[in-house]
């Protein structure tokens, strides 16, 4: 078990670095050193503690204004909602449009990869220049005590479920998102929410996920179905030491996946350093401030529980039960069909070797969508997977293709009245 040694070396790293408790992370992007010898000392215990995912807490989304239209919109984040697997957080938009021009607020479904949601901060900047935006804020397993039960997929599932039942609560129908692995709970989760209600969500649009991980396998794909569960265990999982709360509790650690993000995609970390390190050395700071947030929002691991990760081998690479329609979430039947009068839009990456070609676009068809409009169908010329969510693809292709989407749903929806519905989903005791 390498648990603790890591610890350890990481609690050294923020000594080195100088970290102490307290320490306002948010203002770390933007104090970007000069060239003096003491400048350099501070550049390089950036660089120490997110090597070494050295960090205390995550960085902070810390989005207080956006630009749109030519104005600035200043920004509120709260938290609305919370569980022990995480928390529903809301940024607000505090100058408004006239009643009658309110965009329909996104729901936003973060994956749990590995990854704090703050990896999605320029997903929620670019989101926020139109609308209002929840994002689903999953919590470090070492961080949640053992008692709180097992963090299993089911319970992520049942979480979703309540995040968009709760902003659904706070006022006109949300239009879903999701990305990465976060399409397959998110979808199940909707299925299992509109079986129950009257009305259903304004939109679901799933992005790069592993929706059928069968059709087009990648070597994730093999990698996954070609190991056992036990070997999994057996390889990857560790126990989290004192002090954190989650003592005791078994999980993927964080460090494992920075080192598996790193060899499956050396060039994005290598892309971020260089940007950060050469605009650092031509003296732009406000460039390499930029490069400097991105790259600590990409070192911004998080530890996975046991429960969840093997939940996740088993039911999306290694038994599909979602694309055989042999899914349940605690005696729930997770019944697609529920959502055939849910308006429904997928995104791919051309050269996405994460999700293979087809993976989300099969959704239409598990959904009862005959034969689904070609632009909610949308293939992403020369596009990975992170160009899906961040930078120009994002911003040029997926997102404008996004909001002509939802123009579209608002715009059918415009002539017919709109119940609100502030009743929640029955949850586990575990929830409550």
């Amino acid at each position: 078990m390498w648990y603790g040694f890591i610890d350890a070396q990481r609690r050294l790293a923020r000594t080195i670095a100088g970290e102490r408790p307290g320490n306002d992370i948010e203002a770390v992007p933007m104090q970007i050193p000069g060239t003096n010898l003491g400048d350099v000392a501070k550049a390089f215990s950036h660089w120490l503690l997110r090597s070494a995912c050295a960090y205390g807490e995550p960085p902070p989304f810390g989005i207080r204004s956006v630009t749109s239209g030519g104005s600035r919109i200043e920004i509120e984040e709260s938290v609305v909602d919370s569980l022990p697997v995480g928390a529903l957080r809301k940024f607000t938009r505090k100058r408004m449009a006239a009643k009658t021009g309110v965009k329909w607020p996104i729901m936003l479904c973060a994956p749990l990869a590995g990854h704090h949601a703050v990896m999605l901060r320029e997903t929620v900047e670019t989101l926020l220049e139109e609308r209002d935006v929840f994002v689903s804020d999953w919590a470090d397993a070492r961080d949640v005590p053992p008692d709180a039960g097992p963090l299993s997929l089911d319970d992520y599932v049942l979480a979703l479920e309540r995040f968009i039942s709760t902003a659904r609560a706070h006022g006109p129908p949300v239009h879903v998102v999701a990305v990465c692995q976060a399409t397959v709970p998110a979808l199940a989760a909707a299925a299992l929410l509109t079986s129950v209600l009257a009305v259903p969500l304004a939109s679901i649009s799933l992005l790069g996920g592993p929706i059928d991980s069968r059709i087009n396998p990648t070597r994730i794909d093999r990698f996954a179905t070609s190991h056992t569960l036990e070997w999994f265990r057996d390889q990857v999982i560790d126990v989290v030491p004192p002090p954190y709360r989650g003592a005791g509790r078994r999980v993927y650690p964080g460090f494992i996946q920075q080192s598996a993000m790193l060899a499956a995609h050396p060039e994005r970390h290598v892309r971020l350093e260089a940007a950060y390190w050469s605009n650092w050395l031509a003296g732009d700071m406000r460039a390499a401030a930029e490069a400097l947030r991105s790259l600590n929002e990409y070192a911004a691991v998080l530890d996975m529980a046991e429960s969840y990760f093997l939940d996740i081998l088993r039911v999306v690479f290694q038994e599909h039960r979602l694309p055989r329609n042999a899914w349940s979430v605690q005696g729930r039947h997770v019944e697609l069909n529920a959502l055939s009068r849910t308006p429904l839009c997928t995104v791919e990456g051309e050269l996405d070797d994460i999700t293979g070609a087809g993976q989300t676009h099969c959704a239409h068809t598990l959904c009862g969508a005959s034969s689904p409009p070609r632009d909610r169908q949308m293939t992403v010329p020369t596009c990975n997977h992170y160009d899906l969510f961040t930078g120009s693809r994002w911003r040029e292709a997926v997102h404008p293709a996004l909001c002509r989407f939802w123009r579209e749903v608002e715009d059918a929806a415009s002539s017919m009245p709109v119940r609100q519905h502030t009743d929640r989903p029955t949850r586990s005791r575990r929830h409550a």
